[in-house]
């Protein structure tokens, strides 16, 4: 069973926040969590990406993880914000130094090119406001195809009751387009005060319309396959499939012989009787 993830915690610039925040993780029970950086990506190709800071400059020291024997996991992920699909640079080496690479769809255009072109990892819905466009099972299915993540964060819904309802409506449509599967539920905190443990936010997600399984997974499981599909984005340069053609007669197998024992063929000649 894969422990609990929570892949959106908002990038801090002061150290002393953003270590209480990563400690407040481990003392919930997160084994894994990643610092969100985002970047509002533009037409120009002059403008540079930063690159994350290192871990030992973020915090002082890695907590330990609450019920295990080891140090929590501290990754970088960063988040695009773009109007027009155009804005992304593929091939870009300054996605290289992040772990995670996610989108932020606010059209029905740009949500259907991170469904079916982009090569990113997670397609997150701003949850603030009701979508502007309707959620079609036909990019969703194509997203989940290519081992893409939908995300949804409850932090707003902590805060302010406008965004909580907005985030269930969200949640909710999202849900019934991909079915519960290929979601992933984190919580963008930027304070402690915005953290839930993990059965709380799985609590959560049965208001979202999500089963208690479903729920599990969106914390676990899918964020496992989640950083195994970034890890082999980033390093992976081509796959190659094998297959017999249709027209290729398969050779036929030499017929085995096989042997009577000695004994029994000297049993079975003529002229030697048996005592």
């Amino acid at each position: 069973m894969s422990g609990f993830m929570d892949l959106n915690v908002t990038f801090c610039e002061n150290k002393s926040s953003m270590q209480q925040v990563i400690d407040t993780a481990a003392h919930l029970g997160y084994s894994t969590v990643a610092v969100n950086y985002t970047f509002e990506a533009t037409s120009s190709k002059k403008t540079t990406i930063p690159p994350p800071k290192p871990i030992n400059e973020l915090i002082d020291h890695l907590p330990i993880v609450q019920g295990r024997s080891r140090p929590i996991r501290v990754l970088n992920r960063l988040t695009l914000l773009m109007s027009d699909s155009g804005y992304f640079w593929p091939n870009q080496k300054a996605y290289e130094p992040y772990d995670l690479l996610a989108v932020q769809a606010n059209t029905e255009k740009l949500f259907h090119a991170a469904c079916t072109l982009l090569d990113v990892d997670v397609i997150s819905l701003p949850v603030t406001e009701k979508l502007p466009f309707f959620l079609k099972r036909a990019p969703v299915n194509a997203a989940a195809e290519r081992g893409l993540v939908f995300e949804v964060t409850y932090a707003p819904a902590v805060c302010h009751a406008t965004a909580r309802r907005s985030t269930l409506v969200n949640a909710l449509g999202l849900t019934q387009a991909c079915n519960g599967k290929n979601m992933m539920v984190s919580s963008g905190a930027a304070k402690p005060l915005e953290l839930r443990g993990p059965y709380d936010v799985i609590n959560l997600c049965s208001l979202m319309g999500l089963s208690h399984d479903h729920a599990r997974n969106a914390l676990s499981r899918t964020c496992r396959s989640l950083l195994l599909h970034a890890e082999t984005r980033k390093s992976a340069g081509g796959a190659v499939c094998t297959e017999r053609r249709r027209d290729e007669t398969p050779v036929p197998r030499e017929k085995e012989t096989f042997s009577a024992p000695a004994a029994k063929r000297a049993k079975s000649r003529p002229g030697v009787s048996q005592s």
